[in-house]
């Protein structure tokens, strides 16, 4: 498939923003755990302060989201908020590589998580602007492939930068504050092209007050989606499956470090993890022409369920390394097969009120779960009874998304569902 300029342009913002969420992934937290411990916080209770830290954020954004996604909508306020979106998101970058204490280091990252949140929000509206509907799977696909080739650019630029410091005569302190300004640089440059060249087709038009119409049209969003139960219960069963996935990419990496395994082990893994994941995401949209999506997400599930079983003996970095490579195999999968699934479920005329419910659900997933392996973990004071708990989640979760498929399916073949 040939992309056109404005497409490519698209695909490189999540090739620009991956970078940062590989910095979350990877450096910040082995960096916040450092600063925490020489300011003599416990493991334990680092972990659940990072925890409780993503969870704010994507807590803020989930509230925020609906009305800015509404507002977004509105005539030449898309690209405008965007672009708020993104300073916010790189200034905070930057600014976590100022020397600081482990508190207010955490509300950088929370101003910073807003920022990437906020334009992802906007980026994903973009989507009916900048391709067409027949077009519109392959085009976030590879977008999410090619964000996870794209991020190891910078990350291995940052990770020989902190490793190697020593050599080149700077300390790691420094080094990992030109990281933090590596990544911010890289985020802006990728979008770069997208500001440049995009244009807003689709709008609400001009109305007089933006936000009090937000309000309004979410309100007919929860009124619409409330009639059809099968989609409420694929939505809280995505809820759930979900939650354990955003929860197994935001705390890997503290649990690791939790567990003993080394800081050059951390990162050389996680860099194969968005390796690996290139490859399995075209994979998974490959196989989607050949295998009912269904039974694909089944797939993932069920392989997260494992992963989350087999982390809770982790002790030896061959075995996070192997982790690394599992949870790479279906990461970028039951992502993108959720959301088509969920395309194909609901009415195609009201597509953008759904999709915000539906992002709703997603973000709350994400404050839900780091939310409860922190607290699981200080109550105990061990890191693995809070990956237990990730488990559940993903059972609850594929109980009740085979439910959502019995009722869709036994509707599609009486024919009164209204999106199959």
């Amino acid at each position: 498939m040939k992309f056109s300029k404005i497409e490519k342009s698209w695909i490189l913002y999540d090739v620009g923003n991956s970078a940062f969420v590989m910095l979350v992934s990877t450096i910040i937290p082995i960096y916040f755990k450092n600063i925490a411990s020489s300011a003599g916080v416990s493991m334990a209770d680092s972990t659940a302060y990072f925890g409780y830290a993503t969870s704010i954020s994507t807590l803020i954004v989930a509230i925020l989201g609906p009305i800015l996604g509404t507002i977004g909508d509105t005539s030449g306020y898309r690209k405008r908020l965007f672009l708020l979106s993104l300073g916010v998101g790189a200034v905070g970058c930057v600014a976590l590589g100022i020397p600081m204490g482990w508190l207010l280091f955490l509300v950088m990252f929370v101003v910073a998580k807003i920022g990437y949140n906020g334009s992802l929000i906007f980026c994903d509206s973009m989507l009916t602007d900048v391709t067409t509907d027949d077009r519109m799977d392959e085009v976030s696909s590879v977008g999410y492939a090619f964000g996870y080739i794209g991020s190891c650019i910078p990350f291995a630029a940052c990770m020989l930068l902190v490793l190697f410091s020593g050599s080149i005569g700077i300390s790691t302190q420094l080094a990992t504050s030109i990281s933090f300004v590596i990544t911010a640089v890289w985020w802006v440059l990728m979008t770069v092209p997208l500001l440049r060249g995009y244009r807003q087709k689709f709008s609400v038009g001009h109305v007089s007050n933006p936000v009090k119409e937000g309000f309004v049209r979410l309100g007919h969003t929860i009124k619409n989606i409330r009639q059809d139960k099968n989609i409420v219960l694929f939505l809280v069963a995505f809820f759930f499956y979900i939650d354990g996935v955003y929860t197994i990419i935001e705390m890997a990496t503290s649990y690791g470090k939790d567990v003993g395994v080394g800081d050059n082990d951390l990162l050389m893994a996680l860099l194969l993890t968005q390796i690996v994941a290139f490859p399995f995401a075209l994979l998974f949209g490959w196989l989607s022409k050949r295998v009912k999506t269904e039974k694909l997400i089944y797939v993932g599930i069920i392989g997260y369920f494992f992963i989350a079983l087999f982390a809770i003996q982790l002790d030896r970095a061959w075995e996070f390394w192997f982790l690394a490579v599992c949870v790479a195999i279906f990461q970028g999968g039951i992502q993108a097969l959720s959301r088509s699934y969920f395309a194909k479920i609901i009415p195609k005329e009201k597509s953008a009120e759904y999709f915000g419910f539906y992002d709703i659900f997603g973000k709350g997933a994400a404050f839900t779960g780091t939310l409860l392996v922190s607290v699981v973990t200080q109550l105990t004071g061990h890191s693995r009874y809070g990956i237990i708990s990730i488990s559940f989640l993903f059972v609850i979760g594929f109980v009740l998304f085979v439910m959502a498929v019995r009722r869709i399916n036994h509707e599609k073949s009486s024919g009164t569902h209204a999106g199959l």
